[in-house]
């Protein structure tokens, strides 16, 4: 079969044409200065748009997705099942193997006993888990709260001589602060404010806290009855330096003690991802382990400070 060339090349230019639209693009509606900034605060304040999802919804239905926006629960709780369970008990032992002396230390960090950190640990997750939107958060004491709220309220009562005065005021100032924080999320969403800070600045004062926090440490760790009220680096180490009468030997060898222990528990995690239990035991494993061997050999009469 033979094919003419002058054919093809009269037929080729009509292959190639191509048919092309044109369409009218009607420019974006004027908005005034109002009308964007109304826009802008939206944005900012409400970014998953909230109210999108009421309209046109009978009065009925409105009720029932108010309720579910409020108490998440009720949206995520008809969906759970026996898979979810089982995860949940998994990250709740892990989650408590830490949270629990963590309570506990911070309890004393505040000047409180010890029975409040673990209601600490406790009462606010399960407020977290009807209230909540999130599931990879953990909710309980924060460090340096702790620690500023004992050294405020020792100035004024002291917790060994007036208990009662000085728990009670204490629950005074973190009611008003959960009330004040909790306004400041439900009326305007104001914790976008923490994107303005630098990211130098946030670190700076991570680490400034760990400082505090370890320092004060030391009063246990040694044993030191008499420990001075301030958080400076110079007023701690002075008190700790002429408070050396009260070092308690017994006291500083167990310290040390369980410290390496949570130490090579660490070192043994990283370096075997999959023993990575052994690391979040580790916290709690302590704690039992230490009231044991108190309670067993009445450690408080023979210089152990408890």
């Amino acid at each position: 079969m033979e094919s003419n060339p002058s054919t093809m090349q009269e037929q080729s230019p009509s292959c190639l044409e191509i048919t092309m639209e044109v369409h009218s693009v009607v420019p974006p509606p004027h908005k005034s200065t109002i009308q964007k900034l109304k826009t802008r605060l939206k944005e900012t304040l409400f970014p998953d748009d909230p109210f999108s999802q009421f309209k046109g919804q009978p009065t009925k239905k409105k009720w029932v997705l108010a309720a579910q926006y409020i108490f998440p629960i009720l949206h995520w709780g008809p969906k759970y099942n026996l898979k979810l369970f089982k995860s949940d008990i998994v990250s709740g032992v892990t989650i408590a193997s830490l949270a629990i002396p963590q309570g506990i230390s911070y309890a004393k960090l505040a000047s409180l006993p010890p029975i409040v950190g673990l209601y600490s640990s406790f009462v606010p997750p399960l407020v977290y888990a009807v209230l909540g939107s999130s599931r990879d958060i953990a909710v309980g004491p924060v460090s340096i709260a702790s620690l500023i709220l004992g050294s405020m309220l020792t100035q004024q009562v002291s917790p060994t001589g007036d208990p009662v005065l000085f728990l009670q005021l204490a629950f005074t100032a973190t009611f008003f602060a959960g009330l004040f924080q909790a306004s400041l999320g439900f009326l305007s969403r104001l914790g976008f404010i923490i994107d303005f800070l630098s990211k130098a600045t946030l670190i700076g004062f991570m680490a400034g806290a760990a400082i505090i926090v370890s320092l004060q440490q030391l009063k246990s760790l040694l044993g030191i009855t008499h420990f001075t009220k301030k958080m400076g680096f110079i007023p701690v180490m002075t008190s700790v330096f002429h408070n050396s009468q009260e070092w308690s030997w017994q006291t500083i060898l167990m310290g040390f003690s369980f410290l390496v222990f949570l130490l090579v528990a660490r070192h043994v995690s990283m370096r075997r991802p999959k023993l990575f239990w052994v690391s979040a035991a580790a916290p709690l494993v302590c704690v039992i382990l230490s009231t044991f061997l108190v309670f067993a050999f009445k450690a408080q009469h023979h210089g152990f400070s408890v």
